[in-house]
């Protein structure tokens, strides 16, 4: 499997589920992780994913394709000044751009959705 994930949606989870992030991959029925913070929920998330495909293997079950062809996250081209400016802060906070994404998203939603 590569460093790219498979398509996954990253929620933050309210306080009576624990608080934290929660991490989902769609097309792996029920394969999900949970962290504190968004770069952790993917950490585990990686784990929970190496897991599940390792299980369908030796069950000898069909791996999804995004398994072994990762999707883009975006189907819109992102602007270079917006990649040039999440590079530096990236950089600044010792991340990678993907975890730094992944957090500001999980942000935005958390403050306009109010969970």
């Amino acid at each position: 499997m590569t460093d790219r994930l498979p398509r996954c949606e990253i929620r933050p989870l309210s306080e009576d589920d624990g608080g934290g992030y929660l991490i989902a991959f769609p097309d792996y029925p029920g394969c999900m992780a949970n962290g504190e913070t968004p770069e952790a929920a993917i950490a585990e998330g990686r784990d929970a994913l190496a897991s599940y495909v390792a299980t369908l293997r030796e069950l000898g079950r069909p791996i999804p394709s995004s398994a072994k062809e990762p999707g883009r996250v975006l189907d819109e081209p992102i602007a270079r000044s917006v990649q040039k400016a999440l590079a530096r802060r990236a950089a600044a906070e010792g991340i990678s751009v993907g975890a730094l994404v992944a957090r500001l998203l999980a942000e935005g939603l958390e403050r306009r959705t109010g969970s």
